[in-house]
């Protein structure tokens, strides 16, 4: 299997976050707890408004922080002084993040998307990637993102870079209303693959069994499955999929 790495050690969602401990998802003292259990390490990143990659997982600030608005209206500098509720973290750039973890432990950074065409986070994204001495992976649910990176990926320096896509069986539920019927009927039968050709595949747990991911596996592909929180995921996880991208529990 190309890109054992990927599969060979349990990967921790967002770092591994205990808002109990202080540890906020995607903060680096999440990442740096994942590193010490030994864990890879999932990361999200979102765009601000001078075009830096910032580990974030949502549009809008609020969940979080103590801060109002979209990350997108910021700069990377405002972003960063913005504290992490609970924590004594601020929202790491991209790059300080990576220098963090500096190679001691496999990341898969997922790159998020508005799905309107825009590719600057991902070209941004590519370009720390290729700076990046340590085992680094790159996904999205985006598939406009995932074709951009496959086609662009020689003249981005992320040719060694493996690209994964993240799907689920549906995409007709709440939180994805911004898609046309073309993106969800392309996203949930993958109509998409000749553009994208992933290495590796990022599933939904709870809709595993699932053809695709089955024939993925099959032939060689690995398959993770997101997110793993309960015992009956794990189970599902070992049964249907390579690794578990988990939560809330040590593994």
């Amino acid at each position: 299997m190309m890109f054992d790495w990927l599969t060979n050690r349990p990967v921790a969602h967002r770092g591994l976050h205990d808002r109990a401990a202080r540890r906020i998802e995607n903060a680096l003292s999440a990442a740096r707890a994942a590193l010490a259990h030994g864990y890879a390490i999932e990361c999200d990143v979102q765009i601000s408004s001078d075009g830096d990659a910032m580990v974030f997982h949502d549009d809008e600030l609020d969940r979080l922080t103590d801060a109002q608005g979209r990350v997108d209206a910021l700069s990377a500098a405002a972003i960063a002084r913005i504290g992490l509720r609970g924590s004594d973290d601020s929202i790491p750039m991209l790059t300080d993040w990576l220098a963090d973890i500096a190679g001691a432990t496999p990341v898969i950074c997922e790159i998020k998307s508005r799905f309107d065409g825009d590719l600057r986070l991902a070209a941004r994204t590519a370009q720390i990637a290729a700076g990046y001495g340590g085992r680094l992976a790159l996904k999205s649910f985006d598939p406009q993102v995932m074709a951009f990176l496959r086609r662009e990926g020689a003249s981005l320096g992320i040719g060694h870079v493996p690209l994964g896509l993240v799907a689920e069986a549906s995409f007709a539920g709440s939180g994805w209303e911004m898609l046309s019927d073309t993106q969800r009927l392309s996203m949930t039968t993958l109509t998409h693959w000749n553009e994208t050709r992933p290495d590796f595949l990022s599933w939904c747990v709870a809709d595993l069994p699932h053809a695709i991911a089955s024939l993925c596996r099959a032939q060689g592909m690995p398959v993770l499955a997101w997110t793993v929180r309960t015992p009956a995921d794990v189970a599902r996880a070992d049964a249907f999929a390579n690794q578990m991208i988990f939560e809330g529990f040590i593994a």
